[in-house]
């Protein structure tokens, strides 16, 4: 995945006095000097604006990651510079959600930002059943 060019401005904050169960920090910060970047929900698209992973909520997860990346790249961020996110899935089964979650889980690896995991009933492109927005911080 792309790196920024400077060590993470980006804290994961953890507390003792909440459950160690969550596969997340509960809370992150940046110093008042950090640039914040707001992505728009990343999409399982192509460069071509086709829904890929059509039917297959980990492929489509782990497409939105890739172009999450490639925006943050244009930003001058890399993925150890985000600092929440929320990760839409288009269903109301429990596994679809978790089977996305785990494709975004694992592409975060040790950088576990606070994150909200969300079921809705549909999404905005054709097929589509994932969409993960992102907030990330970095210092110029």
């Amino acid at each position: 995945m792309g790196r920024s060019p400077t060590p993470s401005a980006v804290s994961l904050i953890r507390s003792t006095k909440l459950s160690n169960t969550a596969e997340y920090a509960y809370a992150a910060t940046a110093p008042a000097n950090a640039r914040l970047i707001f992505l728009a929900g990343s999409c399982p698209l192509d460069e071509k604006g086709k829904t890929v992973g059509i039917g297959d909520f980990a492929h489509q997860a782990r497409a939105c990651i890739g172009n999450m990346v490639i925006a943050l790249e244009a930003a001058g961020a890399g993925i150890e510079d985000v600092i929440s996110t929320r990760v839409l899935v288009a269903s109301s089964d429990q596994n679809d959600l978790v089977t996305a979650w785990n494709e975004v889980r694992t592409a975060f690896g040790s950088h576990d930002v606070p994150s909200t995991l969300l079921g809705t009933t549909v999404l905005g492109y054709e097929n589509q059943l994932v969409e993960i927005e992102a907030i990330a911080a970095v210092v110029d």
